[in-house]
This record gives C-alpha cells, sequence and structure tokens, in this order.
C-alpha cells in the first residue's frame, strides 16, 4: 500500500484510505523457498504473475533469488483464466518440476482452475493462502482470508463508530501458517521431506 502510493506509511497512512496490508506479495520470494525445499532436486520452477499485483522489480529479485541457488524461473503473465490454463500448459511443456501461484486477487479467484489443471498435469503447486491446499493444492504459505475478513470487519466497525481513515493504522497479520496437502501430494508422486512436515502448521492427509 505504501508502494503503490495508496498511503504515506502503515502506521500514518495520512489520506483517506487504510485497511489491512496482507502482506502475500511480500511472501511470494518465502513460497517460492518452500517450493524447492518440498520438491527437493526440481531444477526449473514456473511462476504466475498478475502484472497488476507484480513489478518488475520485484519479479527481478525472485529470478535473482533462483539464479543464486543455480535454480532456473520461468514466469509466466497472466490475466485471465484463460491465460492461467495456457500458462500452466507451457510451463509444463518447459519442463517446470514446480509451480508458484504468486500473489493476486485474480490468481486466487481462479485457484481451483489452478489445482485442477496442475492435478491433471502433476505440477506441484503451492499457493497464498493455505485455505487452498486444504480445498486440494499441493501447498500454501501465507496468512488465512478468514483472519483478514475478521480485521476488516473490525476496520469497518471503526468507522461506522466516527474514527477517520487517515488515523486508523493499517493492519498486518500476524500468523502465517504452512499447509501441505499430503493426499495432494502422494497423488503426485512426491515424497515430502520428514523435516518439513514438522514444520508445517497444518497437514491433510
Amino acid at each position: 500500500m505504501v508502494a503503490s502510493g495508496l498511503v504515506a506509511s502503515l502506521a500514518r497512512p495520512g489520506s483517506n484510505t487504510t485497511g489491512v496490508s496482507i502482506l502475500t506479495t511480500e511472501l511470494d520470494g518465502k513460497r517460492q523457498e518452500l517450493l524447492f525445499e518440498l520438491v527437493p532436486g526440481s531444477r526449473r520452477a514456473a511462476a504466475l504473475f498478475d502484472p497488476d499485483s507484480k513489478s518488475a522489480t520485484q519479479l527481478r529479485v525472485m529470478l535473482d533469488a533462483a539464479r543464486a541457488r543455480g535454480l532456473e524461473l520461468l514466469t509466466y503473465r497472466v490475466t485471465s483464466t484463460k491465460e492461467i490454463v495456457s500458462a500452466i500448459d507451457e510451463a509444463h511443456a518447459a519442463g517446470a518440476a514446480v509451480l508458484n501461484a504468486m500473489a493476486s486477487v485474480m490468481i486466487n479467484a481462479n485457484r481451483q482452475v489452478i489445482i485442477d489443471r496442475t492435478a491433471a498435469l502433476r505440477l506441484p503447486a503451492i499457493y497464498q493462502f493455505p485455505e487452498a491446499a486444504e480445498q486440494g493444492g499441493f501447498a500454501a504459505y501465507g496468512p488465512r482470508i478468514e483472519q483478514i475478513y475478521r480485521q476488516l470487519a473490525v476496520d469497518v466497525a471503526r468507522l461506522f463508530r466516527g474514527e477517520r481513515p487517515q488515523d486508523m493504522p493499517v493492519q498486518q497479520p500476524t500468523a502465517f501458517e504452512l499447509v501441505i496437502n499430503l493426499k495432494t501430494a502422494k497423488a503426485l508422486g512426491i515424497t515430502i521431506p520428514e523435516t518439513l512436515l514438522i514444520r508445517a502448521d497444518k497437514v491433510i492427509e
């Protein structure tokens, strides 16, 4: 929200805007690291990104991080459901071993499409919200959607009580969950390292 110019700072928005910064974009890199740990030996990854949510600079950081580990990251720009399916097919054809569904409202709205297509191609993917893994996705890391909605409800109540948006700090999630769907992993023929199963907040069997 600060980078986009919506607020001056998280503590003091200074404008007619406030809300919840869900940090999912900042966590894209962490999800990429987890994905390589979840599927040891994978050398090539693919990432779906929404140009409305991901800047060229952020993409460069992701690419550099992968290169520093001797890995290759293929990026695919997507703006619609049709493009998402085509991108996943292209990534699979290009030899990607894993897929990072980067943080985006549009990509999250199409998470079931991604879950279904990656399952058909036996391509493990990681998502921005834990709920995606609970719905059949391979893995997910981030705050829960319900946590965000609860905070938004609190903010709306404060506004109705007469508080001004510019005086209300932008809230940030305090809990992040790693959820691994072991049932999906087994269907994909992937054995999750025991160390990650121990670290996971929830394992779905």
